[in-house]
This record gives structure tokens, sequence and C-alpha cells, in this order.
């Protein structure tokens, strides 16, 4: 029996990677304690999807309520099944930025320190596995917004010549404003590199933009266009930060992020990074958002303008994804933008 482990198990990324991975025959080792209801509330509970992960998988599941920054009870799960683990989808995270400034040192322990037991772990007792580390574009800081940008009517758009497809791999990480949450992401993608370009782990960072789909518990500080919806057809209000709503993100289903990692698992490059996100045909502003919400639910919606942006923040962030399609080709973007949130609208009137 080959085993995946997968932690953040029942958030957005990992419950998908538990759907796709169970259908290519592995076992699944589901790691995680719903630290995102303690980060942002009842309404991000994420214990509904790990009921139906019980109800749906059964034994080809086992779930386990484990604290990732605890090295010796993330120790024994490694050591109990050892070199059956043909890959670990590291997707447990404090994920938000504004939430990060509350309580610092658990942002670090839980996004750097955590990231190294379980590196760790997979040298000692797994090293042949294939190590998949969800990173994120706040790694870049502000340094997107240092670029040329123009402001057009209902978005902003980055007019240089270098980064016309997007923010690629080459742009510099250092002399920028992180942010607290992107210091302790980025300290986790460069030990994940480390692992793999000088121990030789099979280690792929995945630098994410907006992942999304139906089966984000969104809230105000994480979960964009999921939160955008369910305010929307809740009739609740929305406040943008910043930069008058024309602030720009690409926007990934959380199954094309999942296929991604699978092409990498069949062939890994150690140590390689990849910025991955819906790229420009999945773009949008706030604005533009809002209004393709409006239309999809017939529904109008309310929204006030806050001046201060948020910390780090990018004015426009759009992924280019070539260099993961030039590694591998056979990797294509599957939902577009629109049928993303169809899906969202969906689930959430469910």
């Amino acid at each position: 029996m080959k085993y995946v482990l997968i932690t953040g198990s029942s958030g957005l990324v990992g419950s998908e990677a538990v759907n796709f991975f169970i259908k290519k025959k592995f076992k699944v080792i589901a790691i995680d304690n719903n630290m995102r209801k303690y980060f942002f509330g009842e309404n991000a509970d994420t214990n509904w999807q790990k009921k139906i992960q019980i109800k749906k998988f059964k034994s080809k599941i086992i779930h386990k309520k484990i604290d990732i920054r605890n090295h010796k009870k993330i120790s024994d799960v490694f050591l109990k099944y050892k070199k059956k683990i043909k890959c670990i989808i590291h997707a447990a995270a404090q994920p938000s930025h504004d939430w990060a400034y509350k309580e610092p040192i658990l942002d670090f322990d839980i996004n750097a320190k955590a990231t190294l037991n379980l590196l760790e772990c997979t040298k000692k007792f797994c090293p042949q596995a294939t190590f998949i580390f969800v990173s994120t574009n706040k790694v870049y800081g502000d340094t997107p917004n240092k670029l040329k940008i123009k402001e057009k009517k209902s978005r902003f758009e980055i007019v240089d010549k270098e980064y016309k497809k997007g923010i690629n791999e080459n742009l510099s990480i250092d002399k920028s404003t992180h942010s607290l949450f992107g210091v302790s992401k980025c300290s986790a993608d460069l030990l994940a590199q480390e692992y793999g370009k000088n121990l030789k782990l099979n280690t792929g960072i995945f630098r994410a933009g907006c992942i999304t789909g139906p089966k984000h518990s969104g809230a105000e500080l994480h979960g964009f266009l999921n939160y955008l919806v369910k305010c929307n057809i809740s009739k609740v209000k929305y406040n943008i930060f910043g930069y008058k709503g024309k602030q720009v993100r690409d926007n990934i289903h959380s199954y094309d992020l999942i296929n991604a990692f699978w092409h990498f698992h069949l062939k890994p490059k150690k140590g390689e990074v990849y910025n991955i996100g819906g790229s420009l045909n999945n773009s949008c502003s706030i604005l533009e958002a809002i209004k393709l919400i409006e239309r999809m639910t017939n529904q109008r919606m309310i929204y006030s303008f806050k001046q201060k942006n948020r910390v780090g923040d990018h004015i426009c962030y759009i992924s280019d994804i070539s260099k993961m399609k030039k590694h591998y080709p056979e990797w294509k973007i599957k939902y577009s933008l629109k049928e993303i949130i169809r899906q969202i609208i969906k689930e959430i009137r469910n």
C-alpha cells in the first residue's frame, strides 16, 4: 500500500488533495487540528470537511488530530509508515498576513518551524518521497508594487515588459516589505529549497496566488473570492482595503493546483520553485469580481472602501506559469474564473 501524507487535510488545498490522491489509489494520512477555526472564528471551521471525508472514504483515510509543531508526534507518524509514504503535501499554515500580527510567534512556529519538522522527518524516514510545499506569492513582499503599473477603469495592470505574462520566479524576494506572514512563509520556502538543492530531497515549492474553489471556508482575512460570494449571497457588507478596489489577483481552482502537484510527483525536480496561479485568463480586480458575482447571482453587493491597504498587499499580482508549463507540458488549467465562481455560488446556496 502506498501512502500520501497531507497536512491541513480539511482545508481547501488539503481536502482537494485527499480526493485527488484517493482516486489515484493512494491511502491518505490526514493531519489537521482545525486551527483555521482558531484563526478566523466559527465561520472558518473545517470540521465539516473532515466529517464528509470520514463518511465518503472510510478506511481509505486515516485522520490524525496532530499539531504539526509537535516534533515528537509528527515523528511517530513518519516512524510508523516510513518508506510507505510516497508523497507529502504540506498545506497546513497560518494563511493571513493580517492575523500574523496578532500572534507573530505562533505564526512563525506554524509556518516555518513546523515545515522544518516535516522536512527533517522526510529526510530521516522516507527520503525517496516527494515533498510538496504550498508556498505563497507573499514571499515576494511588496516588490511587485515597484514594477511599472498603470491604472485603468476597473483594475491596475503591470506594464513592465519583463512581466507582461505576470510575475515570474526571477523576481527578487529581497529589499521589500513582506508582512510577518510573508516572512514566515518565505523562511519555510527557503528551507524546502535547501532540503532539495543541498540535501537532495524531492522538494517542490509552489508559490501560489489566490487558491479558491467551493471547498473553501472563506473568511474576511483569508479566502477572498469565496468570502466575496458568501457576503453577496448573505447580504453582508464586504470591506475593500485600499487601492480603490482595483487590486488584481489571479485565481486558481484547488483541483488545478493539486493536478500540478501530481505532475511534479510523477517527475520531481529537486528544490524547484514554481509560481502557480490562474494566470492572466483567471485574473480579476475586486471591482470586476463584484460585477461578475452580481450578474451571476442577480443580487447587488453591499461593500465599502477603507482607505488604508493591508501591509505588504499587492496592487497587481498575476502568476506567470510559463516555467510550470515548460517543465510539465501535460498540465493545463481546467477551470475558468466564471466556472469557479459558479461552483462557489452553488456550494454556498446548498
